[in-house]
């Protein structure tokens, strides 16, 4: 009987065929999975996200907030005699006489990171690192921090590096931030722009892609980058946390890239062009020799290019769904709740889904119908993104609010003046003429019929609905030439006007008999 199954145990299934070369047999007796459930997975090709209500993401140790204390204990006894340091006992008495009830961590939970944070801390393993052989095919990818401004407007943000260590050929995206969207919007621009998927990526242990971190260098992988590892069929790689060497070429690049590409801070009107321009330029910078080959990285990397592996022919959405409620203002929040966005009055207080991508969030109701897309805010400043025009309707029934909300300043001066001189009634009468303007067309449609009105010193709200049908209605406009190629060819019309002339006749002899 075939079953569904968790990423987490298709993701198990994929790595036994792929990775380590088991037959579907073996994988049945390995895992008790049917021959037909376990068939299914490995040809799955599609693992975009079926939109479905979130499920919260794991919380942090309950360490956490203690940690910054520990570690200044820890550091400071490098400074003492051996016999004379913190024992993980020490630390857990003393934790709870600094924080009493607050703190209600077990000492289980607390012996386990003083010994890893002591390891870190008193080693004396010399830093001797081996010196790896890359593969064809095989990359390395990591963020690096990158000030830039887009249509004037200054943003603290990321890009996101690829290399291939054997040929040391690298490409780079620009982002607003660092989240998971953004890693996987890029890596996508960069695997659709060469035309194929790396075998074999290296990355860090970023919250994003790594939930938890486990012995034996087991990773727990969040549920939405297993599906883009598996929907792209490459295998994903962590290092070791605080050990970068693990992936040295990237983390050059990172800084090459920074210093010949954003130096000075690049500044340009669009965001994705830019990033397309970017690709085409780090294709010219294949063409020097490589650092310790005898070879161009151009040479090099047409080994790299061979060894891809083919693009998938689904395409994969890089976005994140979410269910949140929204506040009394009809607003949700996210990103710590620091980024707030407005939907529209009819859904306060009610559940929405949220569709996150590295440039958009998108808001939709409980039947996935689109309600507002707005820009996506970044920073750990607190900031909002309000879309007015929705919020017309209301406004039309509290007209007296009008000057102290955001849709204000979207009128015109000469608009504000006319608001001016209305009195209650017809102030609000005007602005629910405006609201179904634009529910019926857009608000800078119904703007302008409003502006016509006022230039033809028209006072009423029938003068703006016809100002506007006259513009927005569709005109139908006869062709000449819509005869069928079969139809009969008539003659010439030719008429005869002569008989006109016996009028004039008659008046002239009429003036004679006069």
């Amino acid at each position: 009987m075939e079953m569904t199954l968790a990423m987490t145990d298709i993701n198990d299934i994929k790595e036994l065929y792929f990775k380590k070369g088991l037959n579907v047999a073996e994988i049945m007796r390995k895992t008790g999975y049917d021959r037909k459930t376990i068939n299914k997975y490995l040809d799955m090709t599609d693992f975009n996200l079926v939109l479905e209500p979130a499920v919260r993401s794991k919380r942090g140790s309950k360490l956490d907030p203690f940690k910054e204390t520990i570690d200044e204990w820890l550091e400071a006894d490098k400074k003492s005699w051996r016999k004379q340091r913190h024992t993980a006992k020490l630390v857990h008495k003393n934790l709870i006489k600094k924080y009493g009830s607050k703190y209600d961590c077990s000492y289980r939970l607390l012996a386990e990171y003083v010994k890893i944070k002591k390891k870190e801390i008193f080693s004396d393993e010399p830093k001797f690192f081996l010196p790896l052989k890359h593969l064809p095919g095989e990359a390395q990818v990591d963020f690096g921090r990158t000030d830039f401004r887009e249509n004037g407007t200054f943003y603290e943000g990321r890009h996101l590096n690829l290399s291939f260590p054997q040929s040391n050929t690298g490409y780079v995206q620009l982002f607003k931030g660092e989240n998971l969207q953004c890693l996987e919007q890029g890596m996508i621009n960069i695997f659709n722009y060469l035309g194929g998927v790396p075998t074999r990526i290296v990355f860090d242990n970023a919250s994003s892609m790594v939930s938890d971190i486990g012995k034996n260098k087991y990773r727990k992988l969040t549920e939405h980058f297993m599906m883009f590892k598996n929907h792209f069929r490459f295998e994903a790689v962590f290092c070791n946390p605080a050990s970068g060497h693990e992936k040295g070429n990237i983390e050059g690049k990172v800084g090459y890239h920074r210093r010949n590409y954003f130096v000075p801070p690049p500044e340009f009107d669009d965001l994705d062009e830019f990033n397309k321009s970017l690709l085409t330029e780090l294709d010219k910078d294949q063409y020097r020799e490589h650092y310790r080959k005898n070879a161009t990285q151009h040479e090099l990397f047409q080994a790299d290019l061979k060894a891809l592996l083919p693009l998938p022919e689904v395409e994969f959405e890089p976005a994140l769904v979410v269910s949140k409620k929204t506040d009394a203002n009809a607003c949700i929040t996210i990103h710590k709740g620091k980024h707030r966005y407005s939907t529209k009055p009819s859904l306060a207080k009610s559940n929405v889904f949220v569709k996150l991508t590295a440039e958009k969030v998108i808001i939709l109701d409980q039947n996935l119908k689109e309600v507002v897309t707005h820009d996506r805010l970044y920073g750990d400043l607190k900031q909002e993104s309000i879309n007015w025009i929705l919020y017309l309707g209301q406004i039309s029934k509290r007209p007296t609010a009008l000057k102290y909300t955001g849709i204000y300043d979207l009128f015109p001066q000469a608009a504000k003046d006319y608001f001016d001189t209305l009195d209650y009634e017809n102030l609000k009468a005007t602005l629910k003429t405006l609201n179904t303007l634009t529910e019926e067309t857009n608000f800078d449609a119904a703007v302008d019929a409003l502006l016509d009105a006022i230039s033809h010193g028209a006072s009423d709200t029938d003068s703006i609905q016809v100002l506007f049908k006259r513009k927005n209605s569709k005109i139908m406009e006869l062709d000449g030439h819509l005869a069928a190629k079969n139809a009969p060819e008539l003659p010439e019309l030719k008429p005869d006007i002569s008989f006109y002339d016996t009028f004039y006749t008659v008046a002239d002899g009429d003036e004679k008999n006069d």
